[in-house]
């Protein structure tokens, strides 16, 4: 790392080639953020030429765009095991280096996280020596936490370096050769001396004179792109060429003498050094494996996903009912809402990353009597929680929460594990719990959705269902479970969305040691089907809880405590997850590394049966 600064240009030019290809190499064949990765080269090479990130905090907001950062701090050995089990995960991870300062993969962080290290710094007399810099995408900025951090911040006047990635447009469209001129002089150090000892005249000034210096201040900033920046009393420096490495270098360094807070407004392109991802192309965002030379997707005849499944029976049902509305937060195609969006702009909406705003915004709809469905992921639902309460369950609005990515995600880790809804939504009064287990049964929990009365969360897997279709899926019915099938021996297995085709899966395999067990689609676990239940108490003493959920709160929680409140003598076995983070790795090797796999929960059942027997 500290070579890096003994390179001359042309070399550190070189050297950023280098990092490109590696990094499109590398995540052709593991998968992974392509555009915002190979985009952001030259910048996170300037930022460790300027800054030491040895002793400076390098915060990087959603991470997504930090595989540069991890190639220079010591991992390009093994940064071919990038996303796999065991491997480098395709976000910042203090425990993975001491480089990474701080666990990100949700957006809009860094700068609250900057502004709390330049306390810290502050408290502890380091300000001479350590300064926190932050690089945040143009995207993250939609979100409100930003300007909360930046409020603080310009109060504060803390020195914190803000790099903006502004990837997609100016914060306001720069105007003419004069806007041209001025945002080049301001990243030098001619515009910030003039910039001060402006500010020093003014306060020996007559008060006309002064008044009119302001003026001629104030229309300067009229025209720069950082007049939003610089009304919150934060510097601005820029725009910058974002793969001018030289020019990134000289502005870094301006920053981090002002030692005064202050953004460095860079412009790059997405994808940049790969032509095809070159562009604000959402695919090529997240990718998976794909061939280099001609950019199509390596595929391996995969099943139709769940996310597929429910954009088109929300189409049928917005074709059928105008008054059917949606909102997703940045994640049009990720949650199924593309084709809603295009035909239907009035009705659907793509309001960035503001999840927050998008529960309350939809809450006003059904207050006027619309059909709201939000969709967004398990994860990122996390960041609305408060407006579910306050703005959705206490109004006992009929909103509908459409939750994708329930379950293990596979390669993004634990930040995007969506495990906790079912824990952190059963808790809130008037909220009602439902999973659709296959294809057929997604159909018909989304048309039934409709007619729901309060609010209603559906949960759904990221990829494709288990398998376990040869079961007919019935109408929905509010509070009614499904029995799939009786069984001879004394088991039920009690299956959850996706849960549900794990164990059809397991009953088969046991079935083969000749146990003939019952199961079980839950369909809701809040309400559970108490009559069902009830019954189904007499004829079958073990239950086995299948549910891509944790514990704490999960289905087998909610299971055990009806069985406790109606003296059900029974005993629950709940494969949900433990009581701890659940790392990177593709879905089968994680749930492998875990023992949930249907073998070895077909293996456990076995021996708590020999157990018991």
């Amino acid at each position: 790392m500290k070579k890096l600064r003994e390179k001359s240009i042309e070399e550190l030019n070189a050297y950023c080639e280098a990092l490109r290809q590696k990094i499109i190499q590398t995540v052709s064949k593991n998968g992974g953020h392509l555009s915002s990765n190979v985009g952001a080269v030259e910048l996170i090479v300037a930022m460790h030429y300027v800054f030491d990130v040895e002793n400076d905090p390098f915060i990087f907001d959603v991470s997504h765009q930090a595989y540069t950062h991890k190639l220079i701090t010591d991992r390009w050995d093994n940064f071919d095991t990038l996303r796999e089990i065991n491997g480098i995960s395709g976000y910042t991870r203090p425990s993975e280096s001491p480089y990474d300062y701080f666990v990100a993969g949700h957006s809009s962080t860094s700068i609250s996280l900057a502004v709390g290290a330049a306390k810290a710094i502050a408290l502890k007399q380091e300000q001479e020596k350590r300064v926190p810099v932050a690089l945040i995408g143009d995207g993250s900025l939609s979100a409100g936490m930003v300007y909360e951090a930046l409020n603080e911040l310009g109060d504060r006047r803390y020195p914190v370096v803000i790099i903006l990635n502004d990837n997609k447009m100016s914060i306001s469209k720069p105007i003419g050769a004069i806007s041209k001129f001025l945002s080049q002089a301001m990243a030098g150090n001619f515009y910030q001396k003039i910039k001060k000892i402006t500010e020093q005249i003014l306060q020996y000034l007559p008060e006309s004179a002064t008044y009119m210096a302001k003026k001629f201040e104030e229309s300067l900033k009229l025209i720069t792109p950082g007049m939003l920046f610089e009304e919150l009393g934060i510097d601005y420096i820029g725009p910058i060429d974002g793969h001018d490495l030289e020019s990134l270098i000289k502005a870094m360094q301006v920053a981090k003498n002002l030692k005064k807070p202050v953004i460095v407004h860079t412009q790059t392109i997405k994808g940049k050094g790969y032509e095809m991802a070159e562009g604000c192309y959402e695919k090529w965002h997240g990718v998976g494996p794909f061939d280099v030379a001609s950019g199509e997707a390596i595929k391996n005849g995969v099943a139709k996903n769940a996310t597929t499944m429910y954009g088109e029976a929300l189409f049928d049902l917005a074709q059928k009912h105008k008054n059917v509305v949606g909102v997703t937060a940045a994640m049009p195609s990720g949650t199924g809402l593309s084709k809603l969006i295009q035909t239907y702009p009035h009705r659907f909406w793509d309001v960035a990353i503001a999840e927050q705003h998008a529960v309350t915004s939809m809450c006003a709809m059904a207050k006027e009597g619309f059909k709201p469905y939000v969709s967004i992921y398990s994860t990122f639902l996390q960041r609305a929680y408060d407006q579910i309460i306050h703005d959705s369950c206490i109004m006992n609005l009929d909103i509908v929460f459409a939750i994708d990515r329930a379950g293990i995600v596979g390669e993004d880790g634990e930040t995007h594990q969506g495990v906790f809804d079912i824990s952190f939504l059963s808790a809130i009064p008037n909220m009602t719990l439902m999973a659709p287990r296959d294809e057929k049964s997604m159909w018909n929990a989304i048309h039934y959705s409709y007619t729901h009365k309060g609010p209603l969360a559906i949960r759904y897997p990221r990829g494709s269902f288990v398998a376990c279709d040869t079961f007919v899926s019935l109408p929905f019915e509010y509070k009614k479970a499904q029995l799939l099938k009786e069984g001879e021996s004394d088991i039920l297995f009690l299956g959850y969305g996706n849960g549900v085709g794990k164990a059809v899966q397991c009953a088969k395999i046991l079935q083969n040691e000749g146990l003939d067990i019952a199961i079980v689609d839950l369909r809701f676990a809040k309400p559970l089907d108490e009559t069902l239940l009830i019954e189904l108490s007499k004829r079958y003493k073990y239950w086995y809880i299948f549910s891509d959920s944790v514990k704490i709160g999960g289905v087998g929680s909610l299971v055990s405590s009806f069985k406790e409140e109606n003296d059900l003598h029974v005993k629950i076995v709940t494969f949900e997850y433990e009581d701890h983070f659940i790392a990177h790795g593709a879905t089968n090797l994680v749930e492998e590394k875990l023992g949930l796999t249907v073998e070895q929960l077909a293996e456990k059942v076995l021996h708590n049966r020999i157990k018991v027997n």
